[in-house]
């Protein structure tokens, strides 16, 4: 009988025993988040000063999914130039993977993806700002395994508003994956380093 398993649910153990996953330690696996990044401009320095600003404030409340996405993500998206050709935007994109025996289904739905027609050039996982980054990780990861386009990495960037992480994932062979360190908006200019990252994975595929 075959197990259908919610991608919200999953977790790193099943996603090893599953598909094989294994975790790189190697440095030179996932240079792109920190190496040869792009300088930021005063413009795009004051943008990010002000969604720490307002980041701040809100979090005198709650802050749930939708606004770490409105209030967070969405301008660090624009800043990196994901919204601008050649790339799109698709947000609940459904993904469906089976594993290895066929014996578990895995379906989930993207909160964001940003794609070109032919590939996938990142997958965004957001969640509330009082939830940690290990829950959004094999989430992430799940709906990179669904890449349907296996010969390139895929990259994950997965935030709760204030800290963020990002992922990179290469299925050839045995699959294997490596992490960023955790990146905090309190923390000096963390945030610049983001967008710088993020900036970088978009030339990835321009160039």
């Amino acid at each position: 009988m075959v197990q259908v398993i919610q991608a919200k649910d999953i977790t790193i153990t099943q996603l090893i025993d599953q598909f094989s996953l294994q975790r790189s330690d190697d440095e030179q696996f996932f240079p792109e988040w920190q190496h040869d990044l792009p300088e930021l401009n005063d413009l795009e320095k004051q943008s990010l000063n002000q969604v720490k600003a307002e980041y701040l404030h809100l979090s005198q409340y709650q802050i749930l999914e939708p606004v770490v996405k409105m209030v967070v993500l969405s301008p660090l998206l624009r800043l990196a130039g994901f919204y601008q050709p050649p790339f799109y935007i698709a947000s609940e994109e459904e993904v469906e993977i089976v594993s290895e025996d066929e014996g578990t289904i895995i379906r989930g739905r993207i909160d964001i993806l940003v794609f070109q027609p032919l590939f996938w050039v990142l997958v965004v996982e957001a969640k509330r700002a009082d939830y940690s980054l290990e829950i959004a990780i094999p989430q992430a990861l799940t709906y990179m395994l669904g890449n349907p386009d296996s010969e390139k990495p895929a990259f994950g960037f997965v935030t709760n508003g204030r800290e963020f992480q990002f992922i990179k994932l290469i299925k050839q062979g045995i699959p294997r994956y490596a992490l960023s360190y955790t990146l905090s908006l309190n923390r000096g200019d963390d945030l610049h380093t983001v967008v710088k990252s993020l900036k970088r994975l978009a030339r990835n595929v321009i160039e």
